[in-house]
């Protein structure tokens, strides 16, 4: 997630005025330690799409002649094998204009804002920014979350067995219209946007799907333009609703009166993915997107009102591109005409778009390896700020789970556990398999008791605390996971701070989810066991600067619980800092700021990637690798609060063998998004928005990628990419 610049992100994060209580209120007493939760139990355990990449089928590429020693061969390895330690050389914080990698390792530009996907379209040309219906075969911009899906190219359907061809389908969350644009973007905030900037910029959101082929032996990445599989998916494609809410009243437009189809998807930040093979984007600030009049509110419901001021859409708003100024010419006018949410005058629902706001901000599922059917919104997992969503292990015969946070101050976490169960023959399932697992099923959000316990309260009509809710009058069910956000005020859910990218441990089904870090603690929130962190850094930075990340196992490691036990795996810290803030032990070689995105590999490593302001004086953001322990692996701490201390409870401390940063960005860049092939060869990383405080398109503070082949580049405008990192030995990643 990134703060958007120039737009003022306000109006979306901060819309929780329910006097539900925050992790400050909750942990006011002392918790006792807990002891380690029993071991996944034995048996046949199929995980998730992410867990069953695993090279089953190794063709011994592992013996590979020494680099340092010619003529020898290095020990087999197993790729499959959680690495006892890290062994990489950690790369040093640094404030360099390239992707910096370990010793041994090589990074490789793979796919930059507006490189062409077709093949009858050229190569990108900084001097000769190309049109913007060209960006439907155009890489969009603000690459963020992926996932690679392995392509059995006889079948042409997913395997997770291969490395040399497969389909990486990753999120553009949104654009640098600086950079987008030949020379910046037109009329912003002033006037008439040009159609065709705005037909670039709604291009250049949404999805890339790309087909890559890798030399088995090299383990060189290319991407195959000529491939039937290559497309985007942009903030214009159709789209279709499935579960509770579709069909529902609130989901008409004029577009769609039935409240069955919509278009588009954007703000795509995190992402998922499927047992049976299907890629899941989430829909995060959506909001901002929309205009709303100044006087709008004396043409809606009291219900009306209370929502769209809870998901932050207040009349008056104004939208962060301004498309709903442009005048059709190459598309028709309903295309911009969608993106103003008032009420029109004489027109009911189905007529306008009033309703516009509630067909975003949900889970979409897209079946990468069909184009035939459009990308579905899954609506039974509840609408809001979605930041990401993970499946639970997928084991034979027990009920799959999805674990979401909602990226917004003060708000929650969910999961949402299908009716049915598991069962392997559905790989390949595509939108069928969906259907299945995705509509059918119960929305829980999260509380946090004080004592080290959780517990997960449905959201249902069935609730009395929802039917009866006083603040907004919910309907039916449609209507609960439409409003998903109030139906957790009603509930007494506990406000979180920000909830970012969740991560779903292989190895014992643990659920991490990052908390980037607030400003704010100490002040506004009070500290407590869960947050403890009250201090200044260097930078004059305040409050819990650096962020961390919290860890919770379901009671008795089954998705169904509806009760769970939680501690706190890390804190992000400047290594210099004082043991009471540096709490996990951080060094030189892996102290860090802001944890963002994150991902277990299927051998329990976890990637930790940051999107940071704090620290950037001494580095740019990173990504580390991580072999983390087992919730209550750690004790009793205490931390800097104010003037005073905060006890708390952490995992163990870490080490230079179990955390160590393993790559840093360019300038001003976030790092977000990783995934790897299936045999560990050629792990995928994303730079968004390097640069991004540049005042003008000729007046660049990152000249990246560029500079990744030639650091001596000063004109090239920068541009958010897909990286390719591989070992110069052909081996296996951090293995």
């Amino acid at each position: 997630m990134t703060d958007f610049t120039p737009y003022h992100e306000d109006q979306e994060l901060d819309n929780n005025t329910s006097e539900n209580i925050h992790f400050r209120d909750i942990l006011e007493q002392a918790i006792t330690r807990r002891s380690l939760i029993s071991k996944t139990a034995s048996g046949a355990v199929a995980l998730t799409l992410a867990s069953t990449l695993t090279a089953c089928g190794s063709d011994n590429d592992n013996d590979t002649v020494s680099v340092s020693n010619p003529g020898t061969t290095t020990p087999p390895v197993d790729p499959t094998k959680l690495p006892q330690k890290l062994s990489f050389t950690p790369v040093a914080k640094n404030l360099n204009d390239i992707v910096t990698v370990p010793e041994g390792y090589e990074a490789k530009v793979l796919y930059a804002m507006g490189d062409s996907i077709n093949q009858s379209y050229a190569a990108w040309d900084d001097s000769q920014v190309p049109s913007g219906p060209s960006f439907q075969f155009r890489s969009g911009d603000c690459h963020d979350g992926m996932s690679y899906f392995g392509l059995n190219t006889t079948t042409g359907r997913y395997d997770d067995t291969k490395s040399d061809h497969g389909l990486l389908v990753l999120n553009h969350e949104y654009i640098n219209q600086t950079f987008l644009h030949p020379t910046g973007p037109t009329n912003k905030g002033t006037g008439p946007r040009p159609e065709d900037e705005v037909i670039r910029e709604v291009n250049a959101h949404g999805v890339s799907i790309i087909h890559l082929k890798k030399d088995s032996k090299t383990q060189a990445v290319e991407i195959l333009k000529n491939s039937i599989f290559n497309r985007r998916i942009t903030a214009s494609t159709p789209m279709t609703f499935t579960g509770v809410a579709a069909g529902s009243t609130l989901l008409s437009t004029r577009f769609s009166p039935s409240g069955l189809k919509t278009r588009g998807t954007q703000n795509n930040c995190g992402n998922g993915y499927t047992p049976w093979g299907t890629y899941l984007t989430a829909e995060e600030n959506f909001i901002g997107y929309f205009v709303r009049n100044a006087t709008d509110d004396t043409l809606r419901s009291a219900n009306e009102i209370v929502a769209l001021n809870r998901y932050g859409l207040k009349q008056g708003a104004k939208s962060r591109y301004q498309w709903e100024t442009a005048t059709g010419s190459l598309e028709q006018q309903d295309m911009y005409d969608r993106w103003n949410a008032s009420v029109i005058v004489g027109k009911s629902a189905s007529e306008d778009y009033r309703n516009i706001p509630n067909t975003f901000g949900w889970i979409v599922e897209i079946d990468p390896f069909d184009s035939r059917q459009d990308p579905v919104k899954r609506t039974s997992l509840g609408r809001f700020a979605h930041e990401d969503c993970r499946t639970s292990r997928a084991i034979e015969g027990q009920n799959l789970a999805f674990y979401m946070g909602d990226d917004s101050r003060g708000e929650y976490i969910y999961k949402f556990v299908s009716d049915a169960k598991w069962d392997a023959k559905d790989v390949n399932g595509g939108y069928a398999a969906g259907d299945k697992y995705m509509n059918s099923g119960k929305l829980y959000v999260a509380k946090f008791n004080s004592d080290g316990t959780g517990q997960w309260i449905e959201l249902s009509m069935s609730n009395p605390a929802i039917s009866a809710y006083t603040t907004y009058k919910f309907a039916d069910q449609a209507d609960v996971v439409t409003h998903a956000r109030i139906a957790a005020d009603a509930v007494g859910a506990t406000k979180m701070d920000r909830p970012e990218w969740v991560a779903v441990n292989p190895n014992n089904g643990e659920v991490y989810v990052t908390l980037t870090n607030n400003s704010n603690r100490g002040t506004n929130y009070v500290t407590d066991a869960a947050n403890p962190r009250n201090y200044t850094d260097p930078e004059g930075g305040k409050g819990n600067v650096n962020g961390h990340i919290i860890r919770f196992r379901e009671d008795a490691d089954n998705t169904t619980a509806t009760t769970f036990k939680w501690d706190i795996y890390l804190f992000g810290a400047e290594a210099k800092m004082l043991e009471n803030v540096n709490l996990s032990g951080l060094t030189d070689n892996n102290d860090f700021s802001s944890p963002d995105g994150m991902w277990f590999d299927p051998r329990g490593v976890l990637w930790i990637q940051t999107d940071d302001g704090a620290y950037t004086d001494v580095t740019n953001c990173m990504m580390l690798a991580a072999l983390p322990g087992t919730m209550g692996d750690g004790g009793k701490a205490t931390a800097l609060s104010g003037a005073g201390t905060q006890d708390t409870f952490m995992g163990a401390k870490v080490t230079d063998e179990n955390l160590r940063r393993f790559l840093t960005g360019p300038k001003e860049c976030e790092i977000t998004g990783v995934t790897m092939t299936p045999d560990y060869k050629a792990i995928f990383i994303n730079v968004q928005h390097p640069g991004e405080d540049s005042t003008a398109y000729n007046n660049a503070t990152s000249h990246w990628p560029a500079t990744q082949t030639d650091p001596s580049n000063t004109t090239a405008r920068p541009r958010s990419a897909t990286v390719v990192i591989t070992r110069k030995d052909g081996g296996v990643i951090a293995g």
